[in-house]
């Protein structure tokens, strides 16, 4: 056992001596080579510890690149959504529009010019004032049933009516103290007008209350008392002189004052007054100016109702009767209805005409005497139509028929008819009932002024 163990160790010892015994030679060579391959062997370790840590932070770094991938991913799938839930609000708004636009479309087609409601109410109005409607001319008319076939077409002249018209003038020489009524003015009748003062009547005045007074006496005593012929002859000359005042121009009223009070100032005084109701259309004279009798101090004339002349050719007069239809246009002022009333059996002999005398009623005060105006007389068999003065039917921009109708004074719509034939300047319609107010001259005026205000006349 001893032998195995020193054995061993010398074995140990002789495998150990020839490394000591190089050290001066290849010994360190081959120390410092087993230092290199100590320290490769280290460096390849720690190689491979880095190769371990690159790879670990590789690793990492790819696993923090695709966490951050994924973050960019999931903002970019967000702001893709988002982007999506934009274009799909944006394509849905698109969707809404086109729906408006095929609602819009719908309703064009439901509400269009054919599928309006019967009323034919309009898109636009426009309104204007009574000065533009003064300065413009535009004359509003209700509807009215008009006969247009068999008439007789004729100018006319505006006359007074002389069955409703008077004079007032002095019976006596007079000269005139006071006025009391003026050119123009409205007057009742027994109004005094004027006041005139004259010799004449003074004596006449003079005879009648010493007249009057004898017959008082007369008849108190009675007519046992005296004789029958003074009884008459005083009755007779308080008549006498009652008739001769009333014939000088006094009044029933003034011969009652005079009897109650007696005369009190100048007795010649008196007062004309109007023998009728009217409107006072002359007054040529001044106080203070002497006046012969029959001089016209004012002519009064109630022209609530008037004529109008129309000249006919004899041939056209043969087709006018009595008491048939006629019209009245007043150039600028609209129409008037009258009737015939009288006709001329003489031919005027300047213009070879007929004269038909038209009644017509001017309560409105459109008509005055010596105005021109046209005349339209029946001559036919009568047939009314709803008509309307040609120039007031107008185009509209869709090409449809209109006419103005007044909503409220000073507003005007357009309203759509439909035009059946023309008579002359007439045009027959329908889509409006009869009392309508419509536009009947300055048509024309209205829709541009409509156009002004940024409305198109569809007219629907």
């Amino acid at each position: 056992m001893r032998l195995i163990l020193f054995l061993t160790v010398l074995a140990a010892l002789s495998f150990s001596f020839p490394v000591f015994a190089a050290d001066d030679g290849h010994g360190h060579a081959e120390e410092s080579h087993v230092e290199d391959q100590h320290e490769e062997a280290e460096h390849e370790e720690h190689g491979e510890d880095h190769e371990e840590a690159g790879h670990k932070e590789s690793d990492h770094a790819e696993e923090k690149h695709e966490e951050a991938d994924h973050e960019e991913h999931g903002d970019s799938h967000e702001d893709h959504a988002k982007e999506s839930d934009g274009h799909e609000e944006h394509e849905t708004g698109h969707e809404d529009h086109d729906g408006e636009e095929e609602g819009h479309d719908d309703h064009k087609e439901e509400g269009g010019h054919g599928d309006h409601d019967e009323h034919g109410e309009e898109s636009g109005a426009v309104n204007l004032s009574p000065e533009s409607l003064k300065e413009a001319g535009i004359l509003v008319e209700p509807l009215t049933l008009q006969n247009l076939e068999g008439e007789v077409k004729a100018p006319g002249e505006v006359h007074l009516n002389s069955y409703l018209s008077s004079k007032v003038t002095p019976r006596i020489e007079a000269q005139i103290v006071a006025r009391h009524a003026k050119l123009g003015d409205m007057v009742k009748k027994g109004q005094p007008l004027v006041t005139l003062s004259s010799v004449e009547m003074a004596e006449a005045v003079g005879e009648l209350l010493v007249a009057h007074k004898e017959w008082e006496r007369v008849k108190q005593l009675g007519s046992a008392a005296v004789s029958a012929r003074r009884y008459n002859e005083a009755k007779v000359a308080d008549e006498q002189a009652l008739s001769k005042a009333v014939a000088y121009g006094m009044t029933e009223i003034q011969l009652k004052e005079l009897h109650e009070k007696g005369t009190s100032g100048n007795p010649g005084e008196f007062q004309l007054v109007a023998s009728q109701e009217g409107t006072i259309v002359s007054d040529e004279f001044i106080e203070g100016e002497l006046i012969e009798p029959g001089r016209v101090l004012f002519d009064i004339v109630n022209e609530s109702v008037l004529w109008v002349e129309s000249r006919l050719s004899p041939e056209k007069a043969k087709e006018v009767e009595v008491d048939v239809p006629a019209r009245i246009h007043i150039p600028g002022n609209g129409w008037l209805q009258g009737k015939v009333v009288q006709k001329h059996h003489l031919l005027d002999e300047e213009t070879r005409t007929i004269g038909v005398r038209i009644e017509v009623d001017n309560e409105e005060d459109r008509l005055h005497p010596g105005m021109y105006v046209d005349t339209r007389i029946q001559t036919g068999d009568e047939q009314k139509y709803l008509a309307v003065p040609t120039a007031s039917v107008l185009r509209s921009p869709d090409g449809d028929w209109v006419v103005f109708v007044e909503k409220k004074p000073g507003e005007f719509q357009p309203q759509e008819v439909k035009t059946q034939h023309t008579v002359e300047d007439y045009t027959v319609i329908d889509g409006l009932p009869e009392g309508t107010r419509v536009v009947t001259e300055g048509a024309f005026f209205v829709q541009s002024e409509l156009a002004k205000s940024g409305f198109e006349v569809h007219n629907h």
